[in-house]
């Protein structure tokens, strides 16, 4: 079976965020399932400079606003998966993120940017970009790639079945529906039923609407964004589609995340073999410049400095936790950035209470291996929660996590309850209403339990022996594939 993912980041190129990781990762495990797998990639500076082997396919030329559009392949140097890099300098070669220019404010001309991602996806899987290899199955994620689902649905060659992941319903791609005609799509798209969302011009309803089958990165958020609660608007478009959308969890690159063979920690240390963390722990408290303090349980923050991530309940939830009568006192350590008011309120924090606090507002993937590894417990105390990668790096870490009972923190982490202590299920503690009370009464079980080293270490090992692998994920992802295919197979759509 041929599989092409199309997406706007891929680790270890382009990183901002989970999506990345999936990218990175779940094409190489569904290899090793047996499928052929390609990507299609936007050419972005880091992108271009990182996948080896490059040669031209399909000289395209002008389109989307770009002068000239060149699409090439090669193979991604960190695992040898092939990738199509769309090679448009008028669009792409630029600083800044994928999305943002370095003021922070979107690109102008994304719709065209990531318009031209979705085009190129759907004229690989109709065959002709490079006759050589059609795709079976075109898998498209998030809003980014959308488009593809759209194009591929109006194109008549188009024999391939369409899968869309929603990695984030929050972010919606939306545009003026008056640069809709930029898309060189039928006026009869750009309608409530179709691609316009309140007046805009939405990539994720192309996802949603056209997409034969649509996926989530858990199973918790999938039934989770049918509810207006959690739907961002599209709960309706998300209901009509039924059993089509379903939910499969991510996985850990055990390559990548790793305490026993990890280069960026400062040792190495096992499930068999803790003593390595108590040295990455006193390494990182005088990195940080926190007490160098064993007997100090340090909580973590690795993410996006944002509400969705509820960062703004543990600032209101600090003082319970700081003024906790325990041995040593709890530490906190930060590092992330995002919401200039949360950067600044954390800043404050940590000039407040020096050596108890420390924030460093940047991501640096190599920082963060070294807060997974260093510290006894992550929090992740989202509002919601697609399904979260930090949580499962920190189970494999033996790094307890904290979490709201959502999305995929409900799938993946089980709370520190009486019953799932005594049923020695227990790999983390979790709390139900996002208010800071609810968060504080949480961090709190978690400090006493620190004070019991007995139960503590037990609900480490239970954390450190749980399975969330890519091999998991792939095979599910390849019964999806064969599924769809035959589900419009049956019905003569292909």
């Amino acid at each position: 079976m041929k599989v092409l993912h199309a997406a706007a980041e891929v680790y270890p190129l382009v990183k901002t965020g989970g999506l990345a990781d999936v990218l990175g990762a779940l094409p190489e495990a569904l290899i090793g399932a047996g499928a052929d797998v390609r990507l299609v990639l936007p050419g972005l500076p880091a992108i271009l400079a990182g996948v080896e082997q490059q040669q031209v396919v399909h000289e395209i030329g002008a389109v989307f606003g770009a002068g000239r559009v060149t699409l090439r392949l090669g193979r991604m140097a960190h695992n040898g998966v092939p990738a199509y890099v769309i090679d448009a300098p008028y669009l792409y070669q630029r600083p800044g993120n994928p999305y943002l220019a370095l003021d922070g404010g979107e690109w102008a001309d994304n719709l065209q940017r990531f318009g031209l991602l979705g085009w190129v996806a759907a004229h690989l899987a109709a065959g002709e970009l490079d006759p050589g290899w059609t795709p079976d199955v075109l898998h498209a994620h998030d809003w980014h790639a959308a488009m593809a689902c759209a194009y591929a649905a109006c194109h008549p060659a188009t024999r391939a079945a369409t899968v869309y992941t929603i990695h984030n319903l929050a972010y919606q791609g939306l545009f003026d529906e008056d640069d809709f005609h930029l898309l060189g799509l039928s006026s009869r798209m750009m309608v409530p039923v179709g691609l316009e969302f309140h007046g805009q011009l939405s990539f994720m309803k192309a996802g949603l609407k056209y997409a034969h089958r649509i996926t989530t990165v858990s199973p918790t958020y999938a039934h989770e964004i049918a509810t207006e609660a959690f739907g961002c608007g599209l709960d309706g478009v998300i209901r009509a589609r039924g059993t089509d959308v379903s939910g499969i969890l991510n996985g850990v690159d055990g390559a990548v995340w790793n305490p026993a063979s990890d280069p960026l920690i400062a040792a190495p240390y096992s499930a068999d073999m803790l003593d390595g963390k108590a040295l990455c722990k006193a390494a990182l408290q005088c990195e940080l410049g926190l007490a160098v303090d064993a007997g100090a349980p340090v909580f973590a923050v690795v993410s996006r400095l944002t509400s969705q991530k509820g960062l703004d309940l543990l600032l209101d939830a600090l003082p319970a936790l700081l003024n906790f009568p325990a041995a040593g006192g709890p530490q906190l350590a930060v590092q992330g950035n995002g919401d200039p008011a949360l950067e600044a309120a954390f800043t404050a924090a940590a000039a407040a209470h020096p050596g108890r606090v420390a924030v460093r507002l940047v991501y640096d993937e190599a920082l963060a291996h070294r807060i997974m590894a260093g510290a006894d417990a992550m929090l992740v105390p989202s509002r919601f929660e697609p399904c979260g990668l930090t949580q499962l790096y920190a189970l494999r870490y033996g790094t307890l996590p904290v979490v709201r009972h959502v999305g995929g923190l409900a799938d993946t982490v089980v709370g520190a309850s009486e019953a799932s202590v005594l049923a020695d299920r227990a790999t983390g503690f979790m709390f139900g209403p996002a208010t800071p009370a609810a968060l504080a009464q949480a961090l709190l079980q978690a400090v006493s339990a620190y004070g019991q080293p007995a139960l503590w270490r037990r609900l480490m090992l239970r954390g450190m022996a749980q399975n969330f692998s890519w091999t998991a994920a792939a095979t599910q992802y390849m019964a999806l594939y064969r599924e769809t295919q035959q589900a419009i197979q049956a019905a003569g759509k292909l």
